[in-house]
């Protein structure tokens, strides 16, 4: 029978009906959870005081404070960097002028692992995808204008998150802002890198020993200073399931606190100055439910495996990143709907600071008209929609609590296995964690290939036109630029007093004595980020990693 011929407009629909069931025979979540057609209550087995409690009560399901986004909104922290800290700058004014809450320094690639902009490693590289810091008076220009006592700033930097940290740390002082008055987050996650990123510089041994001294450091002299970061978005750019971003992150989590619990520290010294920072991909109740699960996960293994006494060590504070791995380059306008679904995910998922991605992410660095469109993104959803005037909304859903439920077990069956093998460390060495994301690459891959995943604009409903928005670029004088400023800081500084500063971070670092001192001391003194780095280098040697086929 032919469809002209279907007379019966309910049998149209039931032959369509099942045309699509055939198209896709199982709904399922991005790990692979199978969802019924309809959730009943007996579906949902759930403690509603041990799941679920209050709002900033134990185990935080509902979110970390009790009143949420009715006592203030989420961090508004849009991600950028490019070229010059001068650049850079500009950036952030025009971001903060136009509503923005908090500062996300993007830096280039030579800075991200340990190189100044005259190094023959940095070549070609130079303010690309972030902006260059050398040294301290690069750090100066970043900040021009910009009270650090008033803002909090995030960066995005892991191998020498320790060297950045000091040079904001000497900049607030230069400001007249002491250190205990900073308030912002470094993101020194450097298990991830080894893990999805690359961007390491030392072995997993220093650089677990660099971490571990941050947080000393800041416990006393910066109490109001995330610590790290721990990050689960680089993780599921890499291709990971939800599930699998839960588990991963949190088993490195778990080897962070036990490595500081090893060096020395109470787990309630340092534990409320932990911070996480999770993806939002687009498949919209799962991602709610995701977030609700890893709160809740962390509150019970803090509790329960490491002890903790203090509410504030058990709650998982998050910043999000709406997801760059799902931005196309065709059909780029495309992306704002895609930025606003993540977005609303993440703040009904309670998140403490959000970056919404611009809508050509994909094709080059962001422009001014797009940067302010994903601000106003979020914007419109904290002061139109209505979704931040009650909290944990979506709170009894059926399929949210059961999905909730779900990741969470599953999470833990995976942080269960990571134990077995001997922690998130053996666990990289061995390639279990690289092999489980990639194995979940491949399969979301292949399902687009095949028509199983629709990707709007990709693989269904595609167009010829090409996209005709406006492009940045940055310019290639600035390398030199760079080049020239540092040949003159080296020119004009105390090079003799340079000399003696690193000769006594290099004993340092061969002691047990805790770096941050020495480094605050050496960017004062105008040491440079490369040459601290290099120091380092000579101590610590450089991490290479395994290769296999």
């Amino acid at each position: 029978m032919s469809k002209s011929e279907i007379k019966n407009p309910a049998e149209r629909g039931a032959r369509s009906q099942k045309s699509e069931i055939q198209r896709k025979p199982r709904f399922t979540t991005s790990s692979d959870i199978e969802l019924p057609p309809v959730y009943k209550p007996e579906d949902v087995p759930i403690d509603y005081v041990e799941d679920l409690g209050a709002p900033g009560e134990f185990p935080y399901t509902r979110g970390v404070q009790p009143t949420m986004y009715r006592g203030r909104f989420w961090t508004m922290r849009q991600y950028a960097g490019y070229a010059s800290a001068a650049e850079s700058n500009r950036r952030y004014r025009f971001l903060l002028d136009q509503g923005q809450t908090g500062l996300s320094v993007a830096f280039d690639l030579p800075t991200q692992i340990g190189y100044d902009a005259d190094d023959p490693m940095a070549e070609g590289e130079v303010g690309k995808v972030g902006v260059s810091i050398s040294s301290i008076h690069d750090m100066a220009t970043l900040f021009d204008q910009i009270p650090l006592d008033k803002v909090s700033t995030s960066m995005t930097i892991n191998a020498p998150a320790s060297v950045l940290l000091a040079m904001y740390i000497a900049v607030g002082k230069q400001q007249g802002v002491e250190p205990k008055q900073l308030r912002g987050t470094i993101q020194n996650d450097i298990l991830k890198e080894y893990i999805a990123r690359g961007t390491y510089i030392f072995p997993p041994g220093p650089a677990m020993r660099l971490i571990t001294d941050i947080f000393k450091y800041c416990a006393a002299e910066i109490p109001r200073w995330n610590t790290i970061s721990i990050s689960g978005y680089h993780i599921r750019e890499a291709g990971s399931t939800a599930v699998q971003e839960v588990a991963f992150t949190l088993a490195d989590a778990i080897a962070y606190v036990q490595a500081a619990i090893s060096a020395g520290l109470d787990v309630d010294e340092f534990a409320g100055q932990i911070s996480f920072f999770f993806n939002a991909h687009n498949n919209f109740l799962e991602e709610v439910a995701k977030f609700r699960a890893a709160r809740r996960l962390w509150a019970r293994l803090m509790r329960d495996r490491f002890k903790a006494k203090n509410p504030q060590s058990m709650k998982l504070r998050f910043h999000t990143q709406t997801g760059g791995s799902t931005l196309t380059a065709q059909q780029p306008e495309n992306n704002v709907v895609r930025v606003t679904l993540q977005a609303l995910a993440a703040v009904l998922g309670g998140t403490q600071s959000l970056h919404t991605n611009s809508r050509d992410e994909a094709l080059w660095l962001p422009t001014e008209e797009s940067v302010q469109i994903a601000l106003r993104t979020q914007q419109i959803i904290a002061n139109e929609s209505g979704v931040a005037d009650t909290i944990d909304p979506l709170a009894g859903s059926y399929v949210i609590e059961q999905l909730t439920n779900e990741i969470e077990h599953r999470a833990r069956q995976y942080i269960d296995r990571i134990d077995q093998l001997g922690g998130a460390l053996r666990a990289i060495e061995s390639g279990f964690i690289q092999g489980e994301i990639a194995d979940a690459a491949y399969a979301y891959q292949r399902a687009v290939e095949r028509g199983e995943q629709i990707v709007v604009g990709v693989n269904q409903f595609q167009t010829k036109a090409q996209p005709q928005l406006a492009r940045l670029k940055v310019d290639t004088s600035i390398e030199q630029e760079q080049r020239a400023k540092l040949a003159e800081l080296r020119s004009q500084r105390d090079n003799s007093r340079v000399s003696e500063l690193r000769t006594r971070l290099e004993s340092a670092a061969r002691s047990s004595d805790n770096l941050m001192p020495h480094i605050v001391a050496c960017v004062e003194d105008e040491v440079t980020l490369g040459e601290i780095c290099n120091t380092l280098r000579s101590v610590f040697g450089e991490y290479q990693p395994s290769v296999g086929i």
